[in-house]
C-alpha cells in the first residue's frame, strides 16, 4: 500500500462497551496460546446484524455469544464450553458459529443452545476454524486456521453446499481469517493475517480452486488483515488487526479510506448495519468495544437478508 498516496481518514465513535457485569479478568486456555498467558476479560469478534437491527458478537476465550440492540444494551444469549469465532445468520434465522474447539456450531437465539453442525472433515478434525461467509446460493464458506502462519502454510478454506458436501478448496494458506464471497459467486477473497495479505481465489463449480493470487499486501504491523466485508459498490473493507485501522479498498484493490479506531489497536471483524446499512461496526477486541462508523457507500446486502 506504500505505493499509494496516503488514503482519507475517516473517525469512528464508540457506539457501546461490554458492560462491567460481564467483564472478568482471568486465565483461560485460549489466552495461555494467544495471549501469552495474561488475563483477558472478553475478546470479542463475530460481528453480524439480524433482521431487527440487533447485533450479534462472540466473544472467544469464554464461549459467550452477546446480542446488542439498536441502542448499545446488551444480553448475553449463551454461555457453553468452545471458542466462538465468526459468526453469521442464515436467511431461515439459523445462527452459525465458527468455533476454534468443536467446528461449526448452532445457535439458537432463542434458548441459547448451541449445538454441532459439522465437527469434522471426512473423520478428521479441524485445525482450529476461523471465520465464514454464506453465498448467493447459501452454500457456506470457512476457513480453518488453527495455529498456521509462514512457518506452517497448511491453513485450509472449505465450501460446504446446500446438498451437504464439503469441498476442501485450498489447504495451503498461512493462517486463513476472514472470509468474503463475489455477489456472483465467482471468487473468494481470503484474509491471511501472517502473510499480511489478502489472496483471491477463483472459483469452480466442481468444488475446484486455480490461479489463487495475492489480491494485495498490506503494509504490515504485530498481526494482519482479519475480518472482511463487501460494500455496494465492490469495495473491500479489511480489519487490519494489531494496527487500529479498518481499511477500504477498490475492487482494484487502490486504497481508499483509512478507518481509524478512537479505542486501540484491536480491530479484528467488522459489520454493515443501521439506517440503509451505512454505518460499520467494528469489534476493538482488546477493549472489548464496538466501534462506529458513518459510510457514504452502504455494505453489500447479505444472504441472511434475502426473504
Amino acid at each position: 500500500m506504500s505505493f499509494f498516496a496516503p488514503p482519507p481518514r475517516i473517525e469512528t465513535e464508540v457506539f457501546t462497551r461490554l458492560p462491567e457485569r460481564f467483564r472478568s479478568a482471568r486465565r483461560s486456555a485460549w489466552a495461555d496460546a494467544n495471549r501469552a498467558g495474561r488475563p483477558v476479560d472478553s475478546f470479542l469478534e463475530g460481528p453480524s446484524f439480524d433482521r431487527q437491527g440487533r447485533l450479534y458478537v462472540t466473544d472467544i476465550p469464554f464461549g459467550r455469544v452477546f446480542r446488542i440492540s439498536p441502542e448499545g444494551e446488551w444480553e448475553q444469549v449463551a454461555e457453553y464450553d468452545g471458542w466462538p469465532n465468526g459468526l453469521k445468520i442464515h436467511r431461515d434465522g439459523r445462527i452459525f458459529i465458527t468455533d476454534y474447539k468443536r467446528g461449526i456450531m448452532l445457535l439458537d437465539p432463542d434458548s441459547g443452545r448451541v449445538t454441532p453442525f459439522l465437527e469434522t472433515a471426512r473423520s478428521e478434525s479441524f485445525k482450529g476454524v476461523n471465520d465464514l461467509v454464506f453465498g448467493p446460493a447459501g452454500d457456506l464458506y470457512f476457513t480453518d486456521q488453527g495455529q498456521t502462519g509462514l512457518q506452517d502454510p497448511t491453513g485450509r478454506v472449505y465450501r460446504l453446499d446446500t446438498e451437504g458436501r464439503l469441498d476442501l478448496l485450498i489447504d495451503t494458506v498461512p493462517s486463513p481469517n476472514g472470509i468474503v464471497v463475489a455477489p456472483d459467486a465467482s471468487f473468494l477473497l481470503v484474509a491471511v493475517t501472517r502473510a499480511n495479505q489478502i489472496w483471491r481465489l477463483p472459483l469452480h463449480a466442481d468444488g475446484s480452486v486455480t490461479k489463487a493470487s495475492i489480491f494485495c499486501h498490506l503494509h504490515g504491523g504485530p498481526s494482519g488483515p482479519d475480518g472482511l466485508a463487501l460494500d455496494a459498490e465492490g469495495g473491500l473493507l479489511v480489519a487490519h488487526a494489531g494496527f487500529g485501522t479498518v481499511w477500504r479498498l477498490s475492487s482494484r484493490a487502490e486504497p481508499l479510506a483509512r478507518i481509524a479506531s478512537c479505542a486501540g489497536w484491536s480491530t479484528t471483524n467488522l459489520a454493515f448495519g443501521g439506517p440503509g446499512g451505512r454505518s460499520l461496526f467494528v469489534t476493538e477486541s482488546e477493549t472489548g468495544v464496538i466501534l462506529r462508523a458513518g459510510l457514504e457507500v452502504p455494505g453489500l446486502p447479505l444472504f441472511s437478508h434475502a426473504a
